[in-house]
């Protein structure tokens, strides 16, 4: 075999040997959980290199403080005095709970020293004590969050909630687009039939975890046969989402002052009242609901009275502008600095269900008034923010069809 040959016989040996081993490091990293591994195969746990070291971890009891926590890990108490100094800026003792729980890194010699602690504050945020050097080191470490895109879709036959959490995905995504569409959608009137596409990102720790929606990256909800498009996107540093025609689905009003719960009586004027047995008008609408339920401020505004209004009991009134005025109806009590004068922000919280005044059972009655006189609360229109910039179109276009194909295109995968 001649010098040629040998080497060519080498070179195909190196280089499936090089081919092996990233094939065996692909098969690690997809098992690894809160452990990561660099380039040159090191391990490493909350930023911190374990190849040499022992992990162990711990759960804090109740009456566990820093101090007693380092004196229980074997330091000495000058020494566990000097660790919680040096780490109380990244670990406050007054937020450490029973079930939290610690780690430590431990040499593997017959000395076994402690070389760092690791607290765990959140499922991805940790303080980190380092004790390799004479001077003690704190710092926080945050687990890097991986976005995954996910797509769902669905058609209605009882509530929106009960239909996502049926088909597997997270009931949670029925929030976010009742946020989303709150402009467009009475969400306490949707029909049998009506149906939603929606791609969502869902952020993860260690790749399995998931931890929360993150974001929705489009959708699609069709209501009594009118399809509502959104769109995501950022004009003038302000993330919204806009319909097909560049129009913001932010509008002035909300549509309800309270999640997902139902209608029993609507805006009429002649409406048999339940307690005075007798026909009257009902210039509102009532949400029945769980005393306790959040009642939140259809849009920005100020509270112009607040107290006790007879038969209405518990009573906000709220101006948002010379036109429009709200009032809620039956509060079971306030919520906490909202008194007459106070400034309040749409989808702000500013009471909670009850049952005071003339009522039959927990609900919220839910008036508007347009320059004074009462409206249909279900029929109020509202006029929409600003829209697309022109010079911004092209952008937006491009971001549009985005969004359309692939939920199209995930639409067609899946059915």
């Amino acid at each position: 075999m001649n010098n040629k040959s040998v080497f060519y016989i080498l070179l195909a040996g190196f280089i499936a040997c090089i081919s092996c081993t990233h094939h065996v490091k692909q098969e690690v990293e997809e098992e690894v959980d809160s452990e990561w591994i660099d380039s040159l195969q090191h391990v490493y746990q909350y930023g911190i290199c374990i190849d040499s070291l022992d992990v162990q971890e711990y759960m804090m009891k109740n009456g566990d403080n820093p101090a007693s926590i380092f004196a229980g890990l074997g330091f000495s108490a000058i020494k566990a005095d000097s660790i919680t100094k040096a780490s109380v800026s990244v670990l406050d003792p007054t937020k450490l709970r029973a079930g939290m729980h610690y780690y430590t890194f431990t040499t593997q010699d017959s000395l076994a020293c402690i070389r760092y602690i690791a607290f765990a504050k959140s499922l991805t945020d940790y303080a980190v004590i380092n004790l390799t050097s004479d001077t003690i080191q704190a710092y926080n470490f945050s687990k890097p969050i991986t976005l995954k895109k996910q797509y769902a879709e669905g058609t209605l036959n009882s509530s929106l909630w009960n239909v996502i959490k049926a088909s597997g995905a997270n009931p949670l995504l029925a929030l976010k687009l009742s946020d989303i569409y709150a402009w467009q959608i009475d969400f306490f009137d949707v029909k049998e039939g009506d149906s939603y596409q929606v791609l969502y990102n869902v952020a993860y720790i260690d790749d399995t975890t998931a931890l929360n929606i993150s974001s929705i990256e489009g959708a699609i909800f069709t209501h009594q046969g009118k399809d509502f498009v959104a769109i995501p996107f950022t004009q003038d540093s302000v993330f919204e989402y806009f319909d097909s025609d560049g129009n913001s689905l932010r509008k002035a009003f909300l549509k309800a002052p309270l999640d997902f719960i139902r209608i029993t009586s609507r805006f009429s004027n002649a409406r048999f009242h339940p307690i005075l047995k007798r026909y009257r008008a009902h210039h509102g609408v009532d949400y029945a609901a769980p005393v306790g339920t959040e009642v939140k401020s259809i849009g920005d505004g100020t509270i112009i009275a607040k107290g006790y209004a007879g038969g209405g009991g518990n009573t906000l009134k709220v101006k948002h502008n010379s036109t429009y005025t709200t009032s809620y109806m039956h509060l079971s009590r306030y919520a906490k600095g909202i008194e007459v004068g106070s400034h309040i922000k749409q989808g702000q919280v500013i009471g909670y269900v009850g049952s005071t005044g003339l009522s039959t059972g927990p609900h919220l009655d839910f008036r508007v008034y347009k320059n004074g006189q009462p409206i249909n609360p279900l029929q109020m229109e509202a006029p929409p923010s600003l829209p697309v910039k022109t010079e911004l179109r092209d952008s937006f276009a491009i971001v549009k069809q985005t969004v359309l194909a692939e939920l199209d295109s995930m639409k067609q995968f899946k059915n």
